[in-house]
């Protein structure tokens, strides 16, 4: 289990993070919509994840969600590295009604990320573009190599809690212990 506090002029936050949990959360930003993906992200990647963030939301949504994004990219590093034994890829499509987005990942210790989806508009607080903001942190403070990308769908909010529940359960599946692998490359390390 890691915990981190992050305190700076925008954002002020505390969290703790045990990737081998029962999907529990306790997560509070201010963000509602936000305050649901990361609930639905834990219990999807069967973390144990709390959250809390005072962020400056009388500006935007912005620092809170991509300063998020950098914690939790910072818990997953902590709890994943130096990596042994573990799937280390994984794939998966998630269907929500209309939409499907599929999200292929590797716990590289590279951070790349590929986001095709085109998000716009609001859902509540939350700025529907701030979903690529919030990966692109978490990705390249975890060093982890993702592709988020949408097979199809139009409604945003199906849109975007297919990407959070896609990772989710992309994380879950390739943190899955095998013991047979080893350190999972033939470098001999990540």
């Amino acid at each position: 289990m890691q915990t981190i506090t992050r305190d700076t002029k925008e954002t002020k936050i505390n969290a703790t993070l045990e990737i081998y949990g029962e999907g529990a959360s306790k997560i509070q930003t201010g963000i509602g919509f936000f305050d649901h993906m990361l609930s639905t992200l834990a219990k999807h990647a069967n973390w144990n994840l709390e959250l809390t963030c005072k962020g400056d939301l009388e500006v935007d949504a912005h620092h809170s969600v991509e300063d998020c994004g950098i914690v939790i990219g910072q818990l997953l590093r902590g709890e994943l590295f130096p990596i042994g034994q573990i799937e280390r890829f994984s794939n998966v499509a998630v269907v929500m009604d209309e939409a499907c987005v599929e999200c292929d990942l590797d716990i590289s210790n590279r951070a790349f990320l590929v986001f095709e989806l085109e998000l716009c508009g609001r859902l509540g607080e939350f700025d529907c573009e701030l979903t690529e903001e919030f990966f692109r942190a978490v990705v390249i403070n975890a060093g982890l190599s993702v592709h988020i990308v949408p097979k199809r769908g139009k409604n945003h909010h199906h849109l975007i809690e297919a990407c959070f529940k896609a990772f989710g359960v992309a994380m879950r599946r390739a943190c899955q212990k095998n013991t047979a692998l080893g350190i999972p490359s033939t470098k001999g390390i990540l």
